[in-house]
């Protein structure tokens, strides 16, 4: 049984640990250092809480530094650290290895293929709901589905069985470009707004004029970007995601309130550099990064 080796201890990255854990599968956290990796170790493994109902998972870990040989990782860490994750760890990988990745936004997945020439390299996008209320604790918020895929029309990995065998809803698909620019528009209509008007997702059904503004140029982009079926009915959805989700703040929002970085660059600053290179005029989508940065430097967090 091949291990699952999971970087990135993040809601997402403790949710796959947990239910894999909970299926009987082989799961190693790799922490980033020594001090992380001690304070894991003082918790003495994850607590998944699932209906209000905690259960732990004793789950091993290691340092990047110290991680075996890997054939399957799960790198679930933040888009802007991936690529250089993904260098330190290139010694450890297999030839051959399989790497899922599973950040938000767009441009992240490139530059980590870019460093991990010998792995195939798989994408995920995911809608399941998880938030983490201390640390190494995370909670199952909402069941929602995960988009597999290479890019290829490559036949499915046998690994899936797993997913199967921890109930994680899955779909192998040989379109998931289509479904990660159909996720990275919703988060570029809904998360900057959301940080700017200070408001759960909810707050901005206050705004229809700018979010129909905002998805009209965003399915612009996406048609120009050769993405027409991620642009179809682009507004409607996100008006659903919206009220779906509207006693929740974004994770643009979550993170300008703990004073963290942003994913800005793999999200609305991918978008606005796509349209640059494509020579779009995309006013709207262009005053709204600014705005964003302007923000983001008047509350001392990083632009990038």
């Amino acid at each position: 049984m091949a291990v699952w080796h999971i970087l990135g201890a993040g809601s997402l990255g403790s949710l796959w640990a947990a239910r894999l854990a909970r299926a009987g599968e082989s799961v190693q956290l790799l922490l980033r250092n020594e001090a992380r990796l001690a304070d894991y170790q003082r918790a003495g493994g994850l607590t998944l809480i699932e209906r209000d109902q905690p259960q732990h998972y004793p789950i091993p870990a290691t340092t990047l530094e110290q991680a075996p040989p890997i054939q399957r990782l799960l790198l679930a860490c933040k888009a802007y650290d991936a690529p250089a994750v993904a260098e330190r760890l290139a010694p450890h990988l297999l030839p051959g290895a399989e790497v899922i990745l599973l950040q938000n936004g767009l441009g992240s997945q490139d530059e980590v293929a870019r460093a991990l020439p010998q792995a195939r390299c798989m994408l995920a996008s995911s809608t399941e709901g998880a938030y983490r209320p201390a640390p190494w604790q995370v909670v199952f918020a909402g069941q929602g589905h995960t988009w597999l895929g290479d890019g290829q029309a490559s036949t499915a990995p046998a690994w899936l069985a797993s997913l199967d065998n921890a109930a994680i809803p899955h779909t192998w698909t040989a379109d998931i470009l289509s479904r990660l620019w159909r996720k990275l528009a919703l988060n570029c209509a809904i998360n900057p707004l959301s940080v700017l008007h200070d408001c759960r997702n909810g707050g901005l059904l206050d705004y229809p004029d700018a979010l129909a503004t905002l998805c009209d140029e965003l399915a612009q982009l996406l048609r120009a970007s050769g993405q027409a079926a991620a642009a179809e009915g682009l507004l409607a959805e996100v008006m659903r995601v919206i009220q779906a989700t509207a006693a929740n703040y974004s994770s643009m929002h979550q993170d300008v309130s703990r004073g963290q970085r942003t994913e800005i660059s793999y999200l609305l600053g991918y978008a606005c550099a796509q349209a640059h290179a494509q020579a779009l005029d995309l006013p709207h989508l262009q005053a709204l990064q600014q705005r964003l940065l302007d923000h983001l430097t008047a509350r001392g967090l990083p632009r990038h």
